[in-house]
């Protein structure tokens, strides 16, 4: 039957058993991971992005789109700590809902993570062309950007770019990286993790006083918004989003984790907590400090924090923000293909994509042939606008982990929950309405429309190739002795 395959719970705890990762890291590894996912070109690159949708009222935008992450967070603190496997929300879909979700789910995370890589990649290369410009180093105009993008320059205008060159150079270096097998530890996570944390401190700090209430006025200038507009607050919220994902890629790291149990939880929340605090301390000073209306100066920067900093008399305080922006988003670019080759090795592994994503370099031993055409698609697509297209995915993602896990508490009540999700009854609908609400918030035209188009593609390779070759296909059993994922940590 079409839905009757499914991965049962017991067989990936046992072949997580048999899996060779040491469990090093503690709860405060897990934050720092979480922390380290979260902010990047989110905050440091998506405030003109808000501000240009819904001005003043993007404020309103980082609460909604806080408060729903933040009950997805509480759901998947639940499933990760039943099932500390590798694999995320396509692993728990395998569990509970069964291959064909398990499947959708996997090929929506594409979204998330490669395609989020790519908006990433392009977050950082705004600020490194105008951290060169500053210096007098900056590029020709027409490599600062992608053929769907501009570049702010210097006097204030805009210019259409041709080829993103440094986006494209960053994910090839950082492909290679993952290739070669050389990844931050979590001691160098926490250092960039407290990067991050200073240059946003310091942005807070000097902004604040800056902050003049005319500026909040109107603070509603596209009102509320209304679903599929992709405007206004909830279309900002839909936007925003992209500045929380990754506090799930905490999950991936749950065979490396020490008593998973406890410390997957509290790295989940406590990295989510922390983030939010953050977002919303800067947001009301980006806002306040400079203005934030649609079509206004912040609504055009590709650097926005550095922007404010410069024009409220902080220039090189701005300089300073906008290189730890140049040095902490790499690390955001790596989280997100480690995630992406995770995801696609795992889906290999299960028979879902080629056998060949599965290979394992016989030096570096690290899937080789899954990171390098995972890298090239970061390295050829790097185009902002495709951060909205990536959010869409992870909400696909996120609605399917919290149906699963209230499934799981009608079908396996007994199964031990180190972790209970509070009200699970109110938690789990509340998230699942919160995700309905964003993704029709997101517009229609491109992201709605592009996230069917990929689904039906996914929906067509399934039924053509991934269906006939799962090991579920004939009744064979999944390998325990699987072998290993590159350690992420070494």
């Amino acid at each position: 039957m079409l839905f009757q395959r499914r991965k049962p719970l017991d067989l990936i705890l046992a072949t997580a058993e048999k899996r060779s990762l040491k469990r090093q890291l503690g709860a405060f590894d897990l934050t720092m991971l979480g922390i380290g996912a979260v902010i990047g070109t989110g905050i440091f690159v998506l405030t003109a992005v808000a501000a240009n949708k819904a001005g003043p009222g993007m404020m309103y935008s980082f609460v909604i789109a806080g408060a729903v992450c933040v009950l997805t967070a509480l759901i998947y603190s639940e499933i990760a700590a039943m099932v500390p496997v590798s694999g995320s929300a396509y692993t728990y879909s395998y569990a509970v809902l069964g291959e064909l979700i398990a499947w959708m789910v996997g090929w929506a995370l594409i979204l998330e993570y490669a395609v989020a890589a790519g908006a990433v990649s392009v977050g950082w290369a705004g600020y490194a062309n105008g951290f060169l410009y500053a210096h007098g180093l900056g590029l020709p105009p027409i490599l600062t950007a992608g053929p769907f993008d501009t570049f702010l320059m210097p006097d204030g205008t805009s210019v259409r770019g041709g080829f993103n060159l440094i986006a494209f150079l960053l994910a090839l270096l950082v492909t290679w990286l993952l290739v070669v097998g050389t990844s931050k530890s979590a001691k160098v996570t926490t250092v960039l993790v407290l990067i991050k944390i200073a240059a946003l401190t310091a942005f807070v700090a000097l902004a604040f006083p800056a902050v003049n209430h005319a500026n909040f006025v109107p603070m509603l200038p596209n009102g509320w918004g209304t679903p599929l507009s992709g405007v206004g607050v909830l279309g900002a919220a839909a936007s925003i989003f992209f500045a929380y994902v990754g506090f799930d890629a905490v999950s991936t790291a749950a065979e490396e984790t020490k008593n998973p149990n406890r410390n997957i939880p509290i790295g989940l929340i406590g990295s989510l907590g922390v983030c939010t605090v953050f977002y919303l301390l800067v947001a009301y000073a980006a806002v306040g400090a400079m203005g934030a209306q649609p079509g206004g100066a912040l609504s055009q920067s590709k650097e926005p924090l550095a922007f404010v900093l410069r024009n409220i008399g902080w220039p090189r305080v701005g300089d300073l923000v906008a290189g730890a922006a140049i040095l902490a988003l790499p690390s955001v670019v790596l989280m997100m293909m480690f995630g992406q080759t995770r995801i696609l090795f795992t889906m290999s592994r299960d028979g879902l994509m080629p056998a060949r994503f599965s290979k394992v370099h016989p030096k570096y031993h690290t899937p080789h042939v899954v990171t390098w055409i995972t890298g090239i698609f970061v390295a050829l697509f790097p185009v902002s606008a495709l951060a909205d297209i990536s959010n869409a995915g992870t909400l696909f993602a996120f609605f399917m982990v919290a149906a699963g896990v209230m499934i799981l508490r009608k079908t396996e009540p007994t199964r031990p929950r180190p972790f209970r999700t509070p009200l699970i009854w109110v938690v789990g609908p509340l998230a699942m309405a919160g995700c309905v609400l964003l993704f029709f918030s997101l517009g229609w035209n491109p992201t709605i429309m592009f996230f069917c188009i990929w689904a039906v593609i996914g929906l067509i390779g399934y039924f053509l190739f991934a269906r006939q070759r799962s090991h579920l296909a004939h009744g064979e059993p999944i390998e325990l002795h699987e072998e290993p994922l590159p350690d992420i940590h070494k």
